[in-house]
């Protein structure tokens, strides 16, 4: 397979980027978890400070951006070329590409793989290390291969976290952000083997915890499977950006390394690395630079893994590209900036996104990847208030705000052809009927005249809770009392005129 098949649109196979069911009927259950909700704050609160600070200290930050917006909008117009110029260069240096069409296909590539060169242990299955990665996530690749007798052992501190707890990621940085430290040494007792009962919830013991049950995983597990933060045309160069230094040791000390790099991921030049080396520590972790950043290109004789795979995922990418609009999507370097600052995030958390995929940038980037008529996708654009302030976070400026309301519309006219007309709801007939009372001056007189009256039924407290669609509103506000006379009465009182 080659990369002529990107100018085709390709729709996902199997994976996690569908939301099973409608946002707001999530979010409302998700609300409900105070605990979560007070995690959440406190984790968010503390990396919005500290991108800040970091920030501040770039006196040309806005130039960063610029640059790197630029440099993604030009991988976006030269994907296929770019994407062949890689593969020459992986392959001549000893590695091995792989096309993905799918979820499908990449999970099919990924299992063959690993039966080649893993063996079958006393157990009877197969194991593999891995390093954290969206796309594995994206494409349910833990799970399927579950299924087929492999256990996929997660080295990341948050990813191990969550699997250990039977759970599901809520944030691209951080997947266990959701949990706070007593919570994650219940599950280190509940679940990790020979660990020391007497375990506290001191982040250090925690951590050291964690090492000793990676520590064997990492010596004698001969494949891993990692992601890729970025993949250098140039060069056939890879990369593995972390905090924890799980990621060097995965992919050193394995004899087999298969990596899953969303075709997006592409960067022309190893010069480019210098601008996103800045954008994305400070953007993600509020750090100056990353504590671990690892590059292997190909194959060196007697260092490192001797077989090397890529697998190039599209899984709905070139859909995405097919939207000229859309298609800025694909700058996205998963720094989950937008995340921290968006108040909707904030308050239902990632699960109630549904796709691994959460926040403002996965509102848009799951419904473009699967259009928005894939499950419950077509809930995710209206899960913002468009506020702005992850346009203002993003370091690529992914102008997310527009795309949401692009979305939107196209759900509406994709409901519109399905039924044959527009469709309409409660509040729409509110607002014609209060656009037809506004629009002239003496309906308008009539309905101010009800204005005393309803400031006298409903004193001080102001108004609780409303009928129909406007109960949505008073359900998690309270409107302040009515006047007792509208701008209309008041001038003629005073004035003696209209």
């Amino acid at each position: 397979m080659s990369v002529t098949h990107l100018g085709m649109p390709t729709v996902p196979g199997k994976g996690n980027i569908v939301e099973p069911s409608p946002f707001p009927q999530v979010a409302e259950l998700e609300l409900g978890k105070i605990q979560m909700r007070t995690n959440l704050a406190r984790a968010t609160s503390t990396i919005r400070g500290k991108r800040l600070a970091r920030v501040a200290e770039v006196p040309n930050w806005e130039e960063l951006r610029d640059h790197g917006s630029a440099v993604k909008t030009a991988v976006m117009d030269r994907l296929p070329e770019l994407l062949e110029q890689f593969e020459h260069n992986v392959t001549a240096r000893g590695g091995h590409v792989h096309w993905a069409r799918d979820a499908d296909e990449a999970n099919a590539i990924i299992a063959r793989l690993v039966e080649e060169h893993a063996p079958v242990l006393d157990t009877g299955r197969r194991e593999v290390i891995k390093v954290k990665s969206m796309a594995t996530q994206e494409i349910g690749l833990n799970e399927h291969l579950e299924e087929i007798g492999i256990d996929a052992y997660e080295t990341d501190l948050a990813e191990l976290i969550v699997q250990l707890g039977h759970d599901r990621p809520s944030h691209i940085l951080v997947p266990a952000i959701h949990r706070n430290r007593r919570e994650i040494r219940e599950i280190f007792l509940r679940e990790m083997p020979d660990v020391d009962p007497d375990l506290t919830d001191d982040p250090t013991a925690l951590a050291e915890a964690s090492r000793k049950h990676l520590r064997r995983k990492f010596l004698s597990t001969p494949v891993a499977v990692s992601g890729a933060n970025f993949g250098i045309a140039e060069t056939g160069t890879l990369s593995v950006v972390e905090s924890e230094g799980n990621g060097r040791m995965c992919v050193t000390l394995p004899e087999t390394l298969i990596t899953v790099m969303g075709i997006e991921k592409i960067l022309p030049r190893f010069a480019d690395l210098g601008t996103f080396m800045q954008l994305l520590p400070r953007s993600s972790t509020g750090e100056r630079m990353n504590p671990y950043t690892s590059f292997w290109t190909g194959v060196t004789p007697g260092d490192g893994p001797q077989n090397v795979h890529v697998v190039l995922l599209d899984n709905g990418r070139t859909r995405a590209l097919a939207d000229e609009h859309g298609r800025q999507a694909l700058h996205c370097i998963r720094c989950s900036a937008c995340m921290n600052v968006c108040p909707v995030y904030e308050r239902t958390g990632g699960h109630a996104y549904g796709s691994v995929y959460p926040g403002p940038i996965g509102a848009i980037l799951s419904p473009l990847l699967t259009g928005t008529d894939a499950g419950a996708n077509d809930t995710l654009p209206y899960a913002s208030s468009l506020c702005g302030a992850c346009y203002d976070a993003c370091p690529v400026k992914i102008d997310i705000p527009q795309m949401l309301v692009r979305l939107r519309n196209e759900d509406t006219e994709t409901k519109a052809r399905k039924t044959g007309r527009l469709p309409r709801t409660q509040l729409d007939a509110a607002l014609t009927a209060a656009s037809w009372v506004m629009s002239d001056g003496r309906r308008m007189a009539v309905a101010e005249k009800s204005l005393p009256l309803a400031h006298l039924l409903t004193g001080s407290e102001g108004i609780r809770s409303l009928p129909g669609v406007a109960g949505k509103w008073t359900h998690s506000r309270t409107l302040p009392q009515p006047p007792e006379q509208s701008f209309r009465s008041w001038w003629k009182k005073e004035r003696g005129t209209r």
